[in-house]
This record gives C-alpha cells, structure tokens and sequence, in this order.
C-alpha cells in the first residue's frame, strides 16, 4: 500500500522552505533576484524530503536537519544553475532558465553564491562528519559534471561509463541526502548504509526515467523541452541501448548524430531508439534500481517514513516529470 509521501513531514517540510527563502537574503539585489526566480520555479524538493524523511525513519527531525535539508537543496539549486548554461539550456520546470532569463554571467556567479551558502549553513551544523561527506559529495557531483562533458557526442561511450556518470551527476546527492540524516542522528553504521544505498539506487532510477522522457515525455508536463539531450550530445542508456542494437546503418546515423549534436535528427533517432528497443530496455534497467533502492530499506525498522521512502521509489520510473 503506498504511504502518502509528504504527510507525516508536512510541517517541517515548509520550515524548510521557510529557511531557504531566508538563507537566500543578500545585500546584492541580483542574488535575491535570481535565488527566488528559482524558488519561485518549484519543483519537486525530492532531496530535502530524503532528508526529513531519512531522519523520521531513524526516530525523528531534529532543527539540524531542516537546516541540512535547506543545505541539500541549494547545492542542488546550484548545480542547476550552472549545468544550464553549460547545457545552453532555455526551458526548466515550464519556465525559462535562469540562464535564459538572467544571462550566463549572473547564472554562475549566483549559483557560486549558494554553494558557499551552503558550506556556510552545513559548518553552522557543527558537525564535522557531515561537512566532511558534504565536501566529497559536491567534489563527486563536480568530477561527474566533467565526465558528462568529455563524453558529449562521444558515441565510443561505454554502458560503464555513462552508468559512472550518473552515479557522480545525480545519485550521489540522493545518497548523500539520506546518509546526512543518518549521520546527524548519530545511528549504526549498517543504518546509515542501509539509507545510502536507498538513496544511491534511487537516484539511478530517477536518472534513467529522466532520461526516457527525453524521447517518451510530453513537454507540457516535464516542463522541459524533448530532444534536449541529443541536441547537447548527452549520451544516454536509449542511445546506449540503440547503438548496440541496432543495424550498422542504425548505428552509423546515431553516431553521426551524436557527434554532430544535431537536434534536427530527432524524429529519426526517436524511431531507431523505439525499434531497437531502447525504451524497454531503460525502463528495465531502471525498475531494477527501483527494486534494489526498495530492498535497502528493509533492514530498518519499518514505520510510516520508511514506508513513505518506498513510495518514492515506487514513484520514480512510471512518471511525467
């Protein structure tokens, strides 16, 4: 039976935004101004709801939690900023990017603004084990980054690597979300792990089902536009999967495609990726991480949270946005 995720978190899931609004305070107009354009975007705050939720699961919110939970989302927030004008990106969550709206100058040195602001928050949490895994998070989310830009319109990329990237890019801070309230609690190692994998294999379901609504998503509910990825060269598993599987002449078009980061050819890599199975075989690829992130959490006490954290890992691959 699914738990309804956000319910027994509600309260101190706004004290959480209550603190990123006042976190976000600046004596530099520019910084409130972009800093609340993004707010203002929404979006789902699924990594301060690991947060709270972890930390339910484990026995209760404590203030240093709400306060992690806010540090979760602005080095989220500021990795978005700047991977949308690295991406050249213009449409996010149905608005324009900060990027589109602001320019790419602001964009950055906004997002720069946030991640010290975290940093600033989490050494407030006095807790050194935490900024210490922080610290590793963020350089790893970094490092994944880069490997996604060495790779784009590369199509000798491996399964190996592109799985590498995402671990870095996206799962990692879904991981290190749940293992920060662990930590904050002070629980059993096995408990803390136990919460990292979840998050771990979460994430890479989340990033698998992002990826497939790239070529099976409606715009108007993703709030992003299709076909961003082949227009960036982004190597995904559909592409992966259709590269492998497809004829030589299949192949040799995706390549090209790929290298030339050519946007204009996405109807007929849609096709391929369709006829060689690619969506089948990422949506597979990402149920299996959708039940390894399930099976994490059942050596912990089970309760409503944890039942709430199963529930967003049954959410993760069947959505549209």
């Amino acid at each position: 039976m699914n738990v309804p995720i956000k319910d027994s978190v509600a309260a101190e899931f706004a004290q959480v935004d209550d603190v990123i609004v006042e976190l976000l305070q600046s004596d530099v107009d520019m910084v409130e101004n972009i800093g609340h354009y993004i707010v203002k975007a929404g979006g789902k705050r699924m990594r301060p709801l690991l947060v709270l939720l972890s930390a339910k699961a484990l026995g209760g919110i404590s203030e240093a939690h709400i306060r992690f939970a806010a540090v979760v989302e602005f080095i989220h927030t500021a990795t978005l900023l700047h991977d949308d004008v690295v991406d050249l990106s213009t449409l996010r969550r149905g608005m324009p990017t900060a990027n589109a709206a602001f320019g790419n100058a602001p964009s950055v040195l906004v997002g720069d603004f946030i991640y010290t602001r975290a940093f600033q928050l989490m050494v407030g949490l006095a807790n050194m084990p935490l900024l210490a895994h922080m610290a590793e998070t963020t350089n790893t989310i970094a490092a994944g980054e880069v490997m996604q830009l060495v790779h784009a319109g590369d199509p000798d990329t491996q399964a190996e690597q592109y799985q590498e990237i995402i671990r870095r890019k996206t799962a990692a801070l879904f991981a290190a979300a749940c293992r920060g309230a662990a930590l904050l609690h002070e629980t059993s190692t096995d408990s803390a792990d136990a919460l990292y994998d979840y998050g771990m294999h979460l994430g890479i379901a989340f990033q698998l089902a992002d990826d497939l609504l790239d070529y099976a998503g409606d715009p108007e509910q993703t709030g992003k536009n299709v076909g961003d990825d082949l227009n960036e060269g982004k190597i995904t598993l559909p592409l992966l999967h259709a590269m492998q599987a497809g004829n030589e002449t299949e192949r040799a078009f995706v390549a090209d495609t790929l290298r030339n980061k050519n946007g204009s050819a996405f109807a007929d890599i849609m096709t391929i990726v369709r006829q060689t199975g690619g969506i089948e075989a990422t949506r597979e690829a990402a149920a299996t991480h959708q039940t390894l992130a399930r099976e994490a959490l059942d050596s912990l006490n089970q309760n409503d949270a944890v039942g709430a954290l199963r529930t967003m890992a049954d959410n993760a691959v069947d959505r549209q946005g």
